[in-house]
């Protein structure tokens, strides 16, 4: 038979393990009489342990948000990705957190057992952080916004884009997307009565929440994620590339991230890559870094500037086979 804090304790954990349990099946599964698991509830309720009860055919106990943060139980695995997320806030892309986070690491690494300790050391090792080159944006904005997304609140911002042109937009916030360790608003634009996708380091001061509005469906039909990458590699430039590659479709994919471009197979040696067509002379340098052979569709600006890279080429190898003067 377990002891009290024992139990308290397994009753804990499975309460935590699922969304709701019946009385009898949560009693059958602690090895207990309902009574007892009734004294337990009460109990966590004293300790701040937000359990919730209802009664009827479908009642049992659920495990619901409280006024307070209370003690959290954390299995193996839980323990070890907390660990690792915190180690990576400290130096990730949102400001604002990097002392809290240290201070929660430190308060998880002492009450963990040797066993985890050492694994998350073999992790530590060889796991590198990743180079903080992209923008940091602060933790109580990207608050707000979340926020925002998550209660349906209008938003009035302040925005500078990437030509640092200073505007004001009005938009109904959608969901807020990591991609390319950049962060990004996605929100209806009521001035342009369309979908955009706003940098968070380019809002500038504290956005302004107002009123509630009536939810639009998702313009990426449930992958917001992927909505934003495709949108900045096809929607940020007036023109657009469209190259063939000579290589699987499967091999690019793991190439050629989806912020770059949109890939679709043209059959099994072959795939059509889709993108943002400037700056022209980027595209190029990155086409011939590929080391594949492609075939340039449009436009025909991106054309002729690798035909005169080509040429350009031809005439350094050609002077390259020359012999040297005496």
């Amino acid at each position: 038979m377990l002891t009290t804090s024992a139990r308290l304790l397994s009753l804990l954990s499975l309460l935590q393990s699922r969304p709701h349990w019946a009385g009898t099946a949560l009693a059958e599964r602690m090895q207990v009489h309902p009574r007892t698991l009734r004294r337990d509830i009460d109990r966590l309720r004293q300790l701040g342990y937000p359990v919730q009860a209802s009664s009827g055919v479908a009642g049992g106990y659920a495990f619901r948000a409280g006024r307070a943060l209370p003690p959290l139980l954390l299995d193996d695995e839980e323990a070890l990705a907390a660990a690792i997320a915190l180690r990576t806030a400290v130096t990730g892309t949102v400001s604002g957190i990097e002392d809290t986070a240290i201070t929660a690491l430190a308060k998880l690494e002492q009450v963990m057992p040797p066993r985890l300790r050492k694994r998350l050391d073999a992790l530590r090792s060889t796991l590198l952080p990743l180079d903080p080159s992209g923008p940091v944006v602060d933790a109580g904005l990207l608050a707000t916004l979340a926020g925002a997304c998550r209660d349906q609140l209008q938003l009035h911002l302040h925005y500078a884009d990437r030509n640092n042109q200073p505007s004001q937009r009005h938009v109904q916030p959608q969901g807020v997307v990591l991609n390319d360790r950049r962060w990004y608003l996605v929100a209806w634009c009521t001035a342009r009565t369309d979908w955009r996708t706003f940098r968070i380091d380019r809002i500038v001061g504290v956005p302004t929440v107002g009123a509630h509005f009536s939810p639009r469906a998702d313009p990426g039909d449930g992958d917001l994620r992927r909505w934003v990458a495709q949108s900045l590699a096809q929607g940020e430039y007036n023109e657009q590339a469209r190259v063939i590659l000579h290589a699987p479709l499967a091999a690019m994919q793991q190439q050629i991230p989806g912020s770059a471009g949109t890939l679709a197979a043209i059959d099994e040696a072959r795939c059509l890559l889709t993108f943002g067509a400037s700056p022209i002379g980027a595209v190029v340098y990155w086409l011939l870094a590929m080391d594949l052979e492609f075939q340039v569709l449009g436009p025909p600006a991106l054309q002729q500037k690798l035909h005169d890279a080509g040429q350009r080429l031809a005439r350094s190898l050609a002077r390259s086979d020359a012999p040297l003067p005496d």
